[in-house]
């Protein structure tokens, strides 16, 4: 029931970021007399869920088609509206230009006036960045919205009585689980869930650590860090601290399996110390990563003593239960009046928008690549229970993933056709037709080649996890 809600919830911000970013293509090309020959929510690739067109002044409509009727082709002028099957985009079919349709015969025939090559490269320009425009508002008027109706969830550092838990890669700089965060580069930190971010993608190398005994030190982490953090796995270099003792799954293959150990047990100790944190075991394998580890668990009414092997990442190869402490008081929502809410949106959506930039320098390594993930990773992002709140955050995240992804200049995206008109603009010039042809071709293969690639590392991960 969880995958199928957190499905549901893909599904329907698909179909909500797809929708209107195809009409952020439909209005302009109407308003500059474009005909728009179809507009569709989904693909129809051999059939269609739902056709419907308006013939000669009357609404017709189709269902499970695999082509639209005859008598339909009799009123070329008007846009054929459908809902494809396979819910991974959405396209609006634009007379008189090159897209993924590949309709080239078109081509062949005599410029019409109301075809997308005969209005003028600025108003192309337009149509083109359209979709990503509205991607790119979108995402931002989400947040201003969510911040306004359910307010802003914080993680108070200081109102953290166990402290934060801190990766074990970051003791050499003096940054211990039980440590507090006071700020960031001279400012002050009012969400933990934010330093993350800071030290990984805004280069936030300045902070200001209180101890457990209260004592203020200030620690300079060195430029490389978020490159380390993320080849060490530690894209959470801090968190809240929770409890985390019950084995939850064992990994196949994994040195917890071979070990002996089983869902259920309740890990006591390893090496002799005693694990009440989370971090506490990250730390204590962490230290012995490569070597061995004593691993104390209580099985039933039964203490169990197993050596298990640590792999060179520190992992054992399992999958806690967390529980969370009474620092789950320390989570606060703020909230805001209209104009408030509107400044604190918009730099949440500048910075989620500065972030995701950021972070294609982790993407081109051998550890980035094999994290990409498809349509499968995309709908864990939702959460296994409905909650409009982070489905609404979740779908601004990908309104402004989807803005950018779309102006990459790739041809058979946005991007692509908006290079190709800024070429024109600059030299007076079109690009040949048969160079327009042949970049789609190029550009449909790459991004199909790079969806199968995407997909297949989450049946990868699903296959052997």
């Amino acid at each position: 029931m969880e995958i199928f809600i957190q499905i549901c919830q893909l599904i329907l911000s698909l179909a909500i970021l797809v929708t209107l970013h195809e009409f952020g293509h439909y209005i302009p090309a109407v308003l500059f007399k474009t005909r728009v020959e179809a507009f569709y929510l989904f693909f129809n690739w051999k059939f269609a869920l739902f056709r419907a067109k308006k013939v000669h002044g009357k609404w017709n409509f189709s269902f499970m088609s695999t082509k639209s009727p005859e008598e339909w082709s009799a009123d070329p002028t008007t846009t054929e509206w459908g809902i494809g099957w396979i819910p991974l985009g959405g396209f609006v079919k634009i007379a008189g230009m090159i897209d993924e349709s590949m309709d080239t015969e078109q081509m062949k025939q005599p410029a019409q006036a109301w075809e997308f090559r005969s209005k003028k490269a600025w108003q192309r320009l337009i149509i083109m960045v359209g979709g990503v425009t509205v991607n790119l508002i979108l995402g931002f008027m989400i947040y201003i919205g969510v911040i306004l109706f359910f307010g802003q969830k914080v993680l108070d550092p200081s109102a953290l009585k166990n402290g934060m838990a801190v990766h074990p890669m970051l003791k050499e700089y003096n940054m211990e689980s039980g440590d507090k965060i006071i700020s960031m580069e001279g400012k002050k930190v009012i969400d933990l869930e934010e330093v993350n971010k800071a030290i990984l993608l805004r280069d936030a190398r300045n902070l200001v650590i209180e101890k457990p005994d209260g004592k203020r030190v200030n620690v300079k982490l060195p430029a490389d860090i978020d490159s380390k953090l993320f080849q060490g796995g530690a894209m959470r270099a801090v968190d809240m601290r929770h409890t985390a003792d019950t084995i939850k799954h064992v990994q196949p293959k994994s040195p917890a399996l071979k070990a002996g150990l089983l869902e259920k047990d309740v890990i006591l100790s390893i090496n002799d110390k005693p694990i009440r944190f989370f971090d506490e075991l990250q730390s204590t394998l962490y230290a012995v990563k490569g070597k061995s580890a004593i691993v104390v668990v209580q099985r039933g009414n039964k203490t169990d003593t197993i050596k298990s092997k640590v792999t060179k990442e520190g992992l054992l190869g399992l999958e806690l239960s967390h529980h969370f402490t009474e620092d789950t008081l320390a989570i606060k929502t703020l909230h805001f009046g209209l104009s408030k809410s509107i400044s604190v949106g918009f730099m949440y959506g500048k910075n989620t928008l500065s972030d995701y930039v950021s972070q294609f320098k982790f993407v081109f390594t051998k550890k980035g690549a094999s994290s990409v993930g498809g349509f499968a990773s995309i709908s864990q992002m939702f959460p296994p229970l409905w909650d409009w709140r982070v489905f609404w955050m979740t779908t601004a995240l990908l309104s402004i993933i989807l803005a950018f992804m779309n102006i990459l200049p790739i041809p058979a995206l946005d991007g692509g056709h908006v290079v190709f008109l800024l070429y024109e603009m600059i030299t007076g010039k079109e690009a040949p037709q048969k160079v327009l042809e042949y970049a789609q071709i190029i550009g449909i293969s790459l991004l199909l080649g790079l969806m199968l690639y995407a997909n297949g590392n989450d049946l990868v991960k699903f296959l052997f996890k």
